[in-house]
């Protein structure tokens, strides 16, 4: 049995847009590092990367699970500049997804990758010109060590669902259809039977909550309950599970999962997810306990989600 660390972590617009002036050379033009193309977007500090980087050097995670990266250059670029390079995280993956905004999820690991599949390519029932899945459900097999010569594959569904932007109760039925292909995802990978004995991992931003309330009811409840997973967030005290604050409605949410299957999760009962808070802005006053040097009232910060990690026992 081996111990893998997974953790994943919505890093709020990793990214490193640049535009060349006519005439320019490209080899030397990177000289301020990357630098965001300003007709459409604005310069993002290099203290809230600095942040995120030292939120992802304490998650101490053997694979981290990422939402809202740019494209896989950026990430190797935040690799090198924050995490340590290529010998502290040798394996990435990533594929380019449906968002416009280019914000894409990506995978970086100690552990071997040795499969990757995008699952953009599926249209919504609802809309048939549009794509199911706002980026992607992009499924990373890794390679864990389990004793000599002896491998496990643990297989990861890494998402980020519709946002809630424009209203909880008008974007549920999305989710709803992204929850359920997921579940297909699972179930067609897995067989129909008893999915959960696999080793896989349904995690990421998946945009909502399960609570009921005045905007209506989740749109993800079928696969957080789903009895083929756990919601290991759902081991710590109900107070201590939210990942985001949202100002505007003051409301502290869990809107970062990790759903291991079954079999995984009862192979480590009383491991409780740890939940990392020190690079969150000031102003959300929930959280009591200390921060990264520099974190601001709303900026600098590494993000506006709180990266969840776990230790997984791998058999």
């Amino acid at each position: 049995m081996t111990t893998l660390r997974l953790a994943t972590f919505n890093v709020e617009n990793l990214f490193a847009r640049w535009r060349f002036k006519e005439g320019v050379d490209p080899a030397t033009a990177n000289t301020r590092g990357w630098i965001v193309d300003q007709t459409r977007f604005e310069e993002l500090g290099v203290d809230d990367k600095a942040i995120t980087g030292a939120a992802v050097r304490e998650l101490r995670a053997d694979v981290l699970c990422l939402q809202e990266v740019e494209n896989v250059d950026t990430l190797k670029h935040f690799r090198a500049q924050a995490l340590g390079g290529r010998a502290e995280y040798p394996y990435v993956a990533g594929v380019d997804g449906n968002d416009p905004r280019l914000i894409d999820v990506a995978v970086l690991s100690k552990v071997p990758i040795t499969r990757i599949r995008s699952n953009q390519h599926f249209m919504d029932p609802a809309s048939p010109t549009a794509a199911l899945f706002s980026r992607d459900c992009l499924e990373v097999d890794v390679e864990v060590e389990v004793g000599p010569e002896r491998t496990t594959t643990v297989s990861l569904f890494v998402n980020h669902f519709k946002s809630m932007l424009g209203g909880r109760a008008q974007t549920r039925a999305k989710r709803e259809r992204q929850a359920r292909k997921v579940m297909d995802l699972v179930l067609d990978r897995f067989g129909r039977e008893a999915p959960g004995s696999s080793p896989f991992v349904i995690l990421g931003d998946l945009n909502d909550y399960l609570e009921t309330n005045g905007d209506g009811s989740s749109g993800i409840d079928q696969l957080v309950n789903w009895d083929q997973v756990e919601n290991v967030v759902a081991r710590l005290p109900e107070d201590d599970r939210w990942t985001h604050f949202f100002s505007g409605g003051d409301e502290y949410r869990q809107l970062d999962y990790l759903l291991p299957s079954t079999s995984l999760a009862q192979a480590a009962p009383d491991a409780s997810p740890e939940i990392f808070r020190k690079g969150m802005p000031l102003r959300a006053v929930k959280y009591k306990g200390p921060r990264f040097p520099g974190v601001g009232q709303d900026k600098p910060k590494a993000s506006d989600h709180c990266p969840v990690v776990l230790d997984l026992e791998v058999q």
